[in-house]
């Protein structure tokens, strides 16, 4: 299968710092957390160590180590971090024949710091990442790709992001997309003007929040039916208390359906450790993530995606799709780095049997809902 991923490249500088060096505050009235750093302090470090990632060269890095032969198409500054990820890139067998040079800017870099529960605060100097332009997207790029892969795409590039939706779909292949909160909330009409073209859509909670009120005034507008249900105890977390924006309140269910009726054959929902949830035609699926030790959380998100498009891509079966998903996206999360717990197909296949009792996946056909 081939494959090609579009979006950022990064170097990212990782710290870690102990949790005694760092306070941590957590807001009793919201979901947020803030780590506090002490101003003129000068603390020292367990670690400062350098990686390459960013979206589009994680997913590659993922989907090459799966056995697929995939393209990153993304733009560099002419520094020395470029040749970094050239060096990675080639280190890795990811094709770099789309890859893009710029004077106007410096490659992506990023500096994680992360301490506690290692859920990292990242600072982002986007650079290079932001300047893909139309007539960047050179239709051969996309001839004779089995799976396109769209990650998060910032500032100018963004405005690039329904000319690649529509160049996957020319050429026919599964088109997955991963857009990022900022795709969502910035241009969101042109977002959701995309998605009857889109294979797979792939958003974590805190982005389908950002949704929620779009869609709740979509839903005013066609009349469309809501879904009345009561939601049972023992379902996981997302099915109980739903989605909730901007004083709009919305069901999963509903959620899902209204996505869907605009013509997107997949979507998944991500919820951190408390598991995905996935609708297609037949219904909604349910997996809950794989518990590990985690030392960093950035990248799991890329892994669990990639590896779920590329095996969806391939034929796979939803349920084993997204029990493998979970796995890699475990193995991410046991290291430091965004690439480094990547699996290759052997490794992933043996440790997902190894992990099945921990995966069960639950199925509710929509007949359920709709009674």
């Amino acid at each position: 299968m081939r494959a090609i991923c579009i979006g950022s490249a990064m170097v990212d500088i990782i710290v870690l710092v102990a949790s005694r060096d760092v306070e941590r505050m957590t807001m009793t009235n919201a979901t947020s957390s803030f780590l506090l750093l002490e101003q003129g302090r000068k603390i020292e470090s367990e670690s400062i160590t350098t990686h390459i990632g960013g979206g589009a060269v994680n997913a590659a890095v993922s989907m090459t180590r799966l056995g697929i032969d995939a393209t990153v198409l993304i733009k560099l500054g002419q520094d020395r971090y470029a040749a970094r990820i050239l060096e990675r890139l080639a280190q890795e067998n990811v094709d770099q024949t789309a890859v893009l040079s710029t004077d106007e800017a410096p490659t992506g870099t990023a500096v994680m710091v992360s301490s506690h529960d290692r859920n990292a605060t990242i600072f982002t100097q986007r650079g290079a990442n932001t300047l893909l332009r139309p007539d960047d997207l050179d239709p051969a790029m996309f001839a004779a790709r089995d799976l396109v892969y769209i990650t998060n795409l910032s500032n100018q590039s963004a405005d690039c992001f329904p000319l690649v939706v529509d160049a996957g779909a020319q050429a026919g292949a599964f088109v997955a997309v991963n857009p990022g909160i900022r795709q969502l909330s910035s241009r969101t009409a042109a977002f959701l003007g995309c998605l009857d073209k889109m294979s797979l859509l792939a958003i974590n909670r805190v982005e389908a929040e950002a949704l929620v009120p779009s869609l709740a005034a979509m839903t005013v507008a066609d009349d469309a039916p809501v879904v009345e249900r009561v939601p049972a105890d023992d379902e996981p977390r997302l099915m109980r208390i739903g989605l909730s924006f901007g004083g709009f309140d919305m069901d999963l269910v509903n959620f899902f359906d209204i996505v869907r009726a605009r013509g997107v054959a997949k979507m998944v929902v991500t919820d951190g450790i408390e598991g995905s949830y996935l609708a297609d035609e037949a219904g909604l699926h349910y997996c809950p993530s794989l518990r590990v030790e985690v030392k960093g959380t950035a990248g799991a998100g890329d892994a669990f995606i990639s590896t779920l498009a590329a095996l969806l891509a391939s034929g796979v079966a939803t349920d084993e799709a997204m029990q493998s998903a979970a796995v890699n996206a475990a193995g991410v999360a046991s290291e430091v780095d965004t690439q480094g717990g990547l699996l290759n197909q052997q490794a992933l296949r043996k440790r997902l049997a190894e992990s099945l009792d921990q995966l069960p996946v639950t199925f509710w056909p929509w007949s359920i809902f709709r009674g």
